[in-house]
C-alpha cells in the first residue's frame, strides 16, 4: 500500500523542462522576448493555464527531462503544450514552487486513503481464504478416517470424492458461475496423464488414510520435497542447489524418526503414502513439462475442474475392478445388518468429498493470489495444523520422539520452501 501511495504522489516530484529557445508556444506568445516591466503580468496570464495543464504531466525525478514538442500552427494537447515561461531566466524558481503545488494538488485526495481500504479488504479476503483451506482440509480428514475406519474400500470412496467434484464442477459450467473451457483433442491428450497420476495420488492417500493414524500419513507426506527435487532433475533437468539438497536432510530424517516411533506404523499405509509423494509430485512435473507447451492461456481452476471429471472416468473402472460395486442399496442393507451405520458413513462420505472438492478450490484460488513461495509456506502450516488437530481429535497417542521427528520433517518442509527460490549464481567465464 505504501508503494501504492508513492507511485500515485509521482507527479509531485517535478523536473524543469528544458528551456524553449526561439519556439512559439501553444497560447500565443514568446517568453524569451518579454520585457520586464511585462514579465509578471505574462507570469500571471501564464499560471492561469496550470490547473488544466498539470495533471497530465507526469515527470518524476528518476526520469529524464522530456523534449521540448515540435511547433505546430495548431492548439497542442494538454498533455503535450510546452511550458509557456520556460524561456524567462529570472522566473524558474518561482515556477517549479508553482507546478509542485499545483501537481500536489492534482492527485486526489482519497488517493492514499482509498488504496488502503482496498489493500486492506485484499489481505482480509487473502486471509479468509487461508482459514476455508485449513478448515476444510481438517475436516476433509477428519471425515475421511472416520469413513474408512468402518468401510474398508478405499477405491470406492475415492469415486465418490471425485463423483462429488465432477458433479459441482458440471453444475458450474451449465449455469455459467465459471466459464466452460473448449478444448481441443491435443489438449485433453495432454491432460489426461495429468489425470491419471491425479487419480493415483488421492487413492494411494486414501490407502493410508485406511491403515495408519492421519497424522502419520501427513507426517509421511511431508516427504513430497524430496520426490519433487529427485523428479525435477530427472526429467525437466533441474539440478538442486545446495540449499536446497540441505533442506532435505530434516525432512528425510524427521521422517525416518516418526516412523521409528509410530504406535500405528503399518508398511501398507507408509508405502501407500510415499506411493502418493510419488503421484502427486509426477503430475506437477507433468505439468511443467507438458501444459506449459500445449496451453499456456488456461488457468489453474480450469485445468484443475477439467482433471476432476476425467480422473473419475479413469477411476470408477478401476475401482470396480478391485473392489466391485460397494456402494449400491444392496450392499449397504446387508452392512446394516453386521452392524454397520449406513446413514453415518452415507453423510460422512459426502461431507467428506465436498471438503475435498472444496480445499482444492480454494487451494488454487489462493494460489492465484499469491506467489508459489508463500502458497508453499502455507501448505507447510496446513500439514502442521492438519497433524495437531486430527492427534487432539482423534486422541492419537504420541510419543516425545515421535513428536521430535515429525517436528523436524516439518521445519525441514518450512526451510525448503524458503531456500528454493534462492537462485544459483551465474557462472562466469
Amino acid at each position: 500500500m505504501q508503494s501504492a501511495a508513492l507511485a500515485a504522489l509521482s507527479p509531485v516530484r517535478l523536473r524543469s523542462p528544458p528551456p524553449l529557445h526561439g519556439r512559439r508556444s501553444g497560447i500565443g506568445f514568446d517568453p524569451s522576448r518579454l520585457s520586464a516591466s511585462s514579465a509578471s503580468a505574462a507570469f500571471a496570464a501564464a499560471a492561469s493555464l496550470l490547473p488544466d495543464d498539470v495533471p497530465s504531466v507526469h515527470w518524476s525525478s528518476a526520469s529524464p527531462s522530456p523534449s521540448p514538442p515540435p511547433p505546430s500552427s495548431s492548439t497542442s494537447s494538454s498533455s503535450s503544450r510546452p511550458w509557456p515561461w520556460s524561456g524567462a531566466r529570472g522566473l524558474g524558481r518561482d515556477r517549479r514552487r508553482s507546478s509542485f503545488e499545483v501537481g500536489a494538488a492534482s492527485v486526489p485526495e482519497a488517493a492514499g486513503d482509498g488504496d488502503k481500504p482496498g489493500g486492506m479488504g485484499k489481505t482480509l479476503e487473502l486471509g479468509l481464504l487461508f482459514g476455508l483451506w485449513y478448515l476444510f482440509n481438517i475436516y476433509f480428514n477428519i471425515y475421511n478416517k472416520q469413513v474408512l475406519k468402518v468401510y474398508h474400500y478405499p477405491a470406492t470412496i475415492t469415486v465418490v470424492q471425485f463423483a462429488v467434484g465432477s458433479v459441482l464442477v458440471l453444475f458450474m459450467w451449465t449455469f455459467n458461475l465459471y466459464k466452460r473451457p473448449k478444448l481441443s483433442r491435443s489438449q485433453l491428450m495432454a491432460i489426461v496423464p495429468l489425470a491419471a497420476v491425479h487419480s493415483l495420488g488421492n487413492l494411494f492417500t486414501n490407502m493410508s488414510l485406511g491403515k495408519v493414524a492421519v497424522s502419520f500419513t501427513h507426517t509421511i507426506k511431508a516427504m513430497e520435497p524430496f520426490f519433487s527435487v529427485v523428479l525435477s532433475a530427472m526429467f525437466l533437468g533441474e539440478m538442486p542447489t545446495l540449499w536446497v539438497v540441505g533442506s532435505l536432510l530434516p525432512i528425510v530424517g524427521g521422517v525416518g524418526l516418526a516412523s521409528m516411533t509410530e504406535a500405528s506404523f503399518n508398511w501398507t499405509g507408509f508405502w501407500s503414502a510415499m506411493a502418493s509423494n510419488l503421484s502427486n509430485q509426477s503430475r506437477n512435473v507433468l505439468s511443467k513439462k507438458v501444459m506449459v507447451k500445449k496451453e499456456e492461456s488456461m488457468d489453474n481452476i480450469t485445468l484443475f475442474s477439467i482433471i476432476t471429471v476425467m480422473s473419475f472416468i479413469l477411476v470408477f473402472p478401476a475401482a470396480f475392478y478391485m473392489e466391485g460395486f460397494k456402494f449400491t442399496p444392496g450392499y449397504f442393507e446387508l452392512a446394516a445388518k453386521s452392524g454397520l451405520n449406513v446413514k453415518q458413513v452415507l453423510v460422512r462420505s459426502l461431507l467428506a468429498a465436498l471438503c475435498f472438492h472444496a480445499y482444492q478450490q480454494v487451494s488454487y484460488m489462493i494460489l492465484q493470489r499469491v506467489s508459489p513461495v508463500t502458497h508453499s509456506v502455507g501448505n507447510c502450516v496446513k500439514r502442521v495444523v492438519v497433524i495437531v488437530s486430527s492427534v487432539v481429535f482423534f486422541r492419537t497417542p504420541v510419543s516425545p520422539i515421535n513428536s521430535i521427528g515429525t517436528g523436524i520433517a516439518l521445519a525441514g518442509v518450512f526451510l525448503y520452501s524458503r531456500v528454493k527460490r534462492i537462485k544459483p549464481k551465474p557462472k562466469t567465464a
